[in-house]
């Protein structure tokens, strides 16, 4: 039988460890690969247990969520381990995500999480176990490419998880298989309710599976209790409009909740977490057509500084929710900026900007970074002009 996993031994032959959660992608990875005659192993990470930080409905990876991955386990007749991994998940992602925000950005956590604790820690234990690959139920594909692998959009763009994955290594990406990139979520539910699985129709998980209610100042009042340090709300003209009581409350691009009277609609532009200040101003203010990048993945040929010097033109996604758009990646010294042909609104610090060489199903992914720094100058390359032009190259950099 041949091996769908691009592996070189027979099925039979090739353990696989499938990281659970619970859900029913995660559960519809394992009953693929068991159909297919794997030797499957199933893992499920216990990140939390609610006591350090609150925790929702829909949420993984903790509660029902095991109890739903063991039982999946065992119609499928796997082997299935929990892994109590809360200290990790503590140090590599709430710690950062806490002190990132405490900073004044707004970080993505679900990226730092892939990136540390199942792709680094998980991806360990796998090997240990003498596995083969590590699967997961992620919507990105995986192929050949050259000596290694690539990853690439996947067949159901509203399910396209690319951006949580950008910061994936070469050496992660090929140890790494991804079997539901070919599939839309409607099919995968169809495969679970097929294998019997009591999770085919289970709700999906929440991005951020430690924020209660969506609200990011909760966990860290419960983590840093002295976080709410009070300071000015300032107009961008320079005047003082307020006082708030905590730089904790307020991110970039956030209009309701800001405690204050005005006769104009008013959005956060900037928060200087030193001086405990918020900016505030009108929502043409929020435009931002330059970035610079800290902590660059860059899975395109060469180094990234290289494809910067040579101004190469591709796609970005700033958001997991916006589809890419036209930019390029230009240098300015040994520093990696971004300028985006069309901007983009509320961009904050933090954010991750992530790069492609196309647009849709099927593109490469490129790599991406942190977003460090945002400039609202404009690019002086016509918006028209710049795209079309960006589509024409940036698949030269794939």
């Amino acid at each position: 039988m041949p091996n769908s996993l691009d592996l070189p031994k027979a099925p039979a032959d090739t353990r696989v460890v499938v990281a659970m959660s619970g859900g029913v992608d995660s559960s519809v990875t394992a009953a693929l690969l068991k159909a297919e005659g794997y030797d499957v192993v199933g893992i499920t990470l216990q990140l939390y247990d609610g006591g350090a930080t609150p925790k929702r409905a829909g949420a993984c990876c903790a509660g029902q969520d095991i109890a739903d991955a063991r039982r999946t386990a065992e119609i499928l007749d796997i082997p299935h381990y929990v892994l109590d991994y809360e200290q990790r998940f503590r140090e590599s992602v709430i710690d950062p995500f806490a002190a990132s925000y405490l900073a004044g950005e707004t970080p993505i956590p679900c990226v730092a999480c892939n990136q540390t604790v199942k792709f680094r820690d998980l991806l360990a234990t796998a090997r240990d176990l003498g596995a083969d690959a590590l699967a997961t139920g992620h919507y990105i594909e995986s192929r050949a490419n050259g000596t290694g692998r690539s990853l690439y959009r996947p067949a159901d763009l509203d399910r396209d998880q690319s951006y949580f994955l950008y910061a994936t290594t070469q050496a992660q990406i090929d140890y790494l298989r991804f079997p539901l990139g070919w599939l839309t979520k409607p099919e995968t539910r169809a495969i679970a309710e097929r294998h019997g699985l009591g999770v085919a129709s289970k709700p999906d998980s929440q991005d951020i599976c430690f924020v209660a209610k969506g609200r990011y100042s909760d966990v860290i009042a419960k983590l840093r209790p002295d976080a709410g340090a009070p300071g000015e709300i300032v107009h961008a003209d320079g005047r003082v409009l307020g006082r708030h009581e905590g730089i904790l409350h307020f991110t970039v691009g956030q209009r309701r909740g800001l405690g204050l009277a005005s006769g104009e609609p008013l959005y956060v532009l900037a928060i200087d977490a030193r001086a405990a200040r918020v900016t505030v101003g009108p929502r043409e203010a929020l435009r931002t057509h330059r970035l610079a990048l800290r902590e660059i993945n860059w899975l395109g040929e060469g180094a990234a500084i290289e494809a910067a010097r040579a101004e190469t033109p591709l796609f970005v996604k700033i958001r997991s929710t916006r589809p890419p758009a036209p930019a390029r990646l230009v240098a300015l010294g040994e520093e990696i900026r971004v300028e985006l042909a069309a901007g983009e609104e509320g961009v904050s610090p933090g954010q991750a900007c992530v790069f492609y060489a196309g647009e849709g199903a099927g593109t490469q992914v490129l790599g991406g970074g942190v977003i460090a720094r945002t400039e609202a100058a404009r690019t002086e390359v016509a918006t028209g002009a710049f795209y079309a032009e960006t589509r024409a190259a940036a698949t030269l950099v794939a």
